[in-house]
């Protein structure tokens, strides 16, 4: 199912709707900043191993997520005054932080070490379901191992063949990866070179 919303400001009906399918264990393509993600609830296992089922993907090399704004971070994330000003100068951006998870993050999406990867994208369909659904969204490429990158709802439709429960139409994006930076003991180290700058 396609569900166009509009990028600039999300109709809350669709907003709900979307986030009513989270909720219920389903899957979505929906935009961010930087590409169109694949996503789920991040509370649910079952629709988690779905994700990694679809990416082809080993579970010891857990997903990022979504969270709405930095406080939404500090719940999820042990957040030092160093990594939260950081944070601060840089999102809503390009940018996944890599930094340590709490008991609230499923152990699924934690490596080894207790790490987990968090964006807040600058984008508002995706700020706006997080909010909605009350909790994280799963957040990886919307794209498969070598089958050429989808560029419209109709290519993730053909792609994911009824494998996803909606795939939202928000527009262009700009189609390049975030920056991922690790902020763990406050040394920050970029693991990839992304869409957002670093150092700045």
């Amino acid at each position: 199912m396609i569900i166009t919303i509009n990028p600039d400001n999300p109709q809350g009906r669709l907003i709900s709707r979307v986030a009513d399918i989270l909720s219920g264990g389903g899957l979505i393509i929906y935009p961010t900043d930087t590409q169109y993600g694949l996503g789920c609830d991040l509370t649910n296992k079952k629709a988690i191993e779905k994700v990694y089922h679809l990416k082809q993907r080993p579970q010891k090399t857990p997903f990022s997520f979504v969270c709405s704004d930095l406080t939404n971070i500090s719940e999820y994330a042990k957040v030092s005054n160093f990594a939260y000003r950081t944070m601060r100068r840089l999102l809503p951006g390009p940018y996944t932080f890599i930094l340590n998870g709490t008991r609230l993050v499923p152990q699924l999406m934690l490596t080894k070490r207790h790490e987990c990867g968090i964006r807040v994208p600058n984008h508002p369909i995706a700020l706006a379901l997080v909010a909605a659904l009350g909790r994280p969204i799963i957040n990886t490429s919307a794209a498969l191992e070598n089958r050429p990158v989808p560029t419209t709802a109709e290519d993730f439709a053909d792609l994911f063949k009824n494998q996803v429960e909606a795939i939202i139409d928000g527009g262009p994006v700009a189609g390049q990866p975030s920056t991922i930076i690790s902020l763990i003991d406050d040394e920050p180290a970029v693991l990839r070179e992304g869409l957002g700058p670093w150092p700045l």
